[in-house]
């Protein structure tokens, strides 16, 4: 469980680093399931946005208990998983994530997610570590973005360079097996991958169920299993207090 030091921090600086590690079990066993991914869908090699679409094994460690309880400290006890991906930047060829909020993306209303971060290779300054700006979640609202659609990236949309200060930026460097936490509204990004090691890293996307995950607000923009409006979201624990989320499984 988080400590109220650690909550407090969380919602202080919009990341957390917990005192908790994967068991080696576990994390040998999601290098497992990565290699078969990549094995038939090789096209994931680097970056595979909705890992449950195309093998539903990986939901096993969305339901670890000890990961849901420190959510459920930061979100509350009604939560929902509705995506997990894996960034796993190669070594020596993984791409750049531009400075961005997730919100940007994401059809959840109102905005409210806290994404865990799971790193499966030790995540490196060399390797291309997650990188934040502290408290740049505080304003609680989404800043402007703009499309880069180069192929040195590997999402389409970046922050306007005059929206946040990069000197501001910590990295978020983890031993294999460790976790962090970010909120919705925390600016981050990272470097390519340039190091002859690999940076392997998963995310669990959970969302309070207060908040409705909009599927007619997605766009499907002839994604198939890809795209956002047809992910499957799964009631982790509690109820929909909602009312109005969608559970019906999909892909």
């Amino acid at each position: 469980m988080l400590s109220k030091a650690e909550i407090e921090s969380y919602r202080e600086q919009g990341y957390l680093i917990p005192d908790y590690r994967l068991p080696v079990p576990v994390l040998e066993e999601i290098r497992s399931a990565h290699v078969r991914l990549i094995d038939q869908h090789p096209q994931f090699e680097d970056y595979c946005p909705a890992l449950l679409a195309f093998d539903t094994g990986f939901l096993n460690f969305a339901r670890i208990p000890e990961i849901l309880d420190m959510v459920a400290q930061l979100i509350g006890d009604d939560l929902a998983l509705w995506n997990s991906s894996f960034f796993a930047k190669p070594a020596g060829k993984g791409r750049r994530v531009p400075w961005h909020q997730d919100g940007e993306y994401w059809p959840i209303r109102p905005l409210a997610t806290c994404s865990v971060w799971l790193a499966i290779d030790d995540a490196t300054v060399d390797n291309g570590c997650l990188e934040v700006i502290p408290g740049s979640h505080r304003g609680g609202s989404l800043l402007d973005h703009e499309m880069n659609s180069s192929p040195d990236l590997s999402l389409p949309l970046q922050l306007k360079a005059d929206q946040f200060d990069a000197s501001r930026a910590v990295p978020i460097t983890l031993e294999a097996g460790q976790v962090s936490f970010h909120d919705v509204f925390l600016v981050h990004g990272s470097a390519p991958n340039r190091s002859d090691s690999p940076r392997r890293g998963m995310t669990l996307r959970y969302m309070p169920t207060s908040s409705v995950y909009v599927r007619d607000q997605a766009g499907r923009r002839d994604q198939g299993r890809l795209s956002m409006a047809e992910r499957t979201l799964y009631l982790m624990r509690g109820r929909d207090l909602s009312g109005q989320n969608d559970f019906r499984v999909r892909f």
